[in-house]
């Protein structure tokens, strides 16, 4: 099957996203229609070494001076400290302004190599290689890039759009099914925020999803990428509140990580348990009914992921909320639906509403 290209149309930024499903598929030629790089540093993690090394040698048979940053696999490694190690990796090599960083892996190497891109030599061109659902759905997309500080989940990042997305998705014939859950439930998140019809479509499709069906996960990695694609061109840098709205359940979400220390939980796992408690601080508003939230429920339950926390110390959560990026002048802000297919962003939600949701999850 040919690769499927979408376009994220962001002027001289723009990039596209290719969606391939063959193991051969030229990467080399992608690469060098969309970039002058002379030179490759792959930062990828242990975890999926076969492919990172693949994508090493499509660098160097493309003519580029190539180097290879293995990583242990986990959320620990977003970090500054590792950050730092990366630039060495990067001076070694050694690196120029057309030196392209690629980033082979799940969310973690993709947002910890596109902040080692974006902060060396001022922004070095990135090329996002995906490997699993999560990433492929949805950090791979948009040039958010980031690493965490003790406190705080992806609070040390910047904008830093990439030349280009590959997806190739028989990279997920060897995803953990736990890793493959949590990516899931991004996909869940983008039919409650801008797809009805698609919601229901993962309704429909539960047995063959968890199969992995390729021309189901086709269809589905292909609409998350257009949804997120479309939010991006409207709202790259979250300055109208649109873009907002992809971080549906990801207050929650990050409270929870953090509570249970980064990496117990996985972002996915995390987001679904956000995306209930979301949804019941909607329905305690008034914005929506219960039924909304039902369906979510038994989505993700159906999909064998988390609906409600940990018994972790509410205090604790809320301390985290607070200090949330999105927070402002300690003000939580909220992504809630109002209907199916539909979220507002919220900053005047009482913080008792908040405490009650927390209490009603536990």
């Amino acid at each position: 099957m040919p690769p499927e290209l979408l376009r994220v149309d962001l002027g001289h930024r723009g990039y596209d996203i290719a969606i391939v499903t063959d193991e051969a598929a030229d990467l080399g030629a992608f690469v060098t229609q969309r970039s002058q790089a002379k030179s490759a540093l792959v930062i990828s993690d242990q975890n999926v070494a076969p492919f990172a090394e693949r994508v090493a040698r499509d660098m160097t048979a493309a003519g580029l001076r190539t180097a290879l940053a293995m990583r242990p696999p986990g959320e620990a490694q977003k970090s500054l400290a590792v950050a730092a190690a990366l630039y060495e990796e990067l001076l070694d090599l050694p690196a120029d302004r057309r030196t392209l960083v690629v980033a082979v892996g799940g969310g973690v190497i993709g947002d910890l190599a596109g902040f080692v891109a974006a902060t060396f030599a001022r922004g070095l061109p990135l090329l996002m290689v995906p490997t699993t659902l999560l990433a492929m759905v949805d950090s791979s997309v948009g040039g958010k890039v980031a690493v965490n500080l003790p406190r705080a989940k992806n609070m040390v990042g910047a904008f830093h759009q990439p030349i280009g997305v590959w997806i190739n998705l028989s990279a997920l014939a060897t995803l953990p099914g736990r890793e493959y859950r949590s990516g899931l439930a991004e996909v869940v998140k983008y039919g409650v925020i801008a797809d009805a019809a698609f919601f229901a479509y993962l309704e429909a499709n539960v047995p063959q999803i968890l199969e992995r069906e390729a021309s189901v996960i086709r269809r589905i990695v292909s609409r998350c990428c257009r949804i997120k694609a479309d939010v991006v061109e409207k709202d790259e840098r979250e300055e109208t509140g649109l873009r907002a709205g992809l971080n549906y359940g990801h207050t929650f979400a990050h409270a929870f990580e953090t509570a249970a220390g980064y990496g117990a939980w996985l972002h996915g796992e995390a987001v679904a348990a956000g995306m209930i408690c979301a949804s019941r601080l909607a329905a305690r508003r008034g914005l929506i009914d219960s039924e909304i939230t039902e369906r979510q429920i038994r989505l993700l339950k159906a999909l064998s992921l988390p609906t409600r926390p940990e018994a972790w110390p509410i205090e604790q959560m809320l301390a985290v909320m607070r200090a949330d990026k999105k927070a402002l002048g300690g003000q939580m802000l909220f992504v809630l639906p109002t209907r199916l297919g539909e979220v507002r962003v919220f900053d005047d939600i009482d913080e008792s509403d908040v405490r009650a949701t927390l209490a009603e999850a536990n």
